[in-house]
């Protein structure tokens, strides 16, 4: 006797792929929002940073970081005694400096223990205190850093805010947001990853996949 053959019907196969349709649609739609989210943290750590900085000058009259009386107005503060001369209204040292006693790392103490921002307070330098961990770090994982030295030649500014680590498409949509879209025009500008100086990436350079140092000057 013949065996009767049986198999998925043509409406079954459909429906099945319309449910892995949904199924893709719905993590590729998870994933932008998660992606859209970052940028959105990455770029409010840029305002964030410089209102810091702005509302810290405007209280104590000196620079976070380059305050060279610092310890008389905040208890537990320390002075920056590398990385720069404290006082000279110029906030020294690399952006992405780990030297627990540069202005550019000190820069963080001061704004925590003045209550401009939260974190982790104490001396950088201290027994027990890993100044890796101790340092603010973006949505994904790359540091944030502040330096009044510009990390482009010629680029005018005040201070410099710095963060690594970000991907081209990433970088693409901060800088649209937040000045002309051009990465090496303008207040925000794009270097090669996680670099100190350097010339900025020229447009047609600019790799949606590959990562960036984004800063922005104030």
């Amino acid at each position: 006797m013949k065996k009767r053959q049986y198999g998925f019907t043509l409406v079954e196969i459909a429906v099945v792929l319309v449910i892995i349709g949904l199924l893709l649609g719905g993590v590729l739609k998870g994933q932008e929002l998660i992606n859209g989210a970052k940028v959105k943290n990455v770029m409010n750590d840029f305002r964030s940073t410089s209102t810091y900085a702005f509302g810290y000058q405007d209280r104590f009259r000196a620079l976070p970081g380059d305050d060279a009386n610092v310890a008389t107005r905040l208890a537990g503060a320390i002075a920056a005694s590398t990385g720069g001369t404290p006082g000279n209204g110029r906030l020294e040292g690399f952006w992405n400096s780990v030297t627990p006693t540069d202005e550019s790392v000190l820069f963080w103490q001061h704004i925590r223990l003045a209550n401009f921002a939260g974190g982790d307070g104490r001396n950088p330098g201290a027994e027990g205190v890993s100044v890796q961990d101790w340092l603010p770090r973006n949505a994904v994982g790359g540091r944030i850093g502040v330096t009044g030295t510009s990390p482009i030649a010629g680029w005018n500014g005040s201070f410099f805010v710095c963060q690594d680590k970000l991907s081209g498409s990433f970088a693409r949509q901060i800088d649209i947001a937040l000045d002309d879209g051009r990465p090496d025009s303008g207040s925000v500008r794009l270097l090669s990853d996680g670099t100190s100086s350097g010339s900025a990436i020229a447009p047609d350079k600019l790799v949606d996949a590959d990562l960036y140092t984004v800063c922005a000057s104030y």
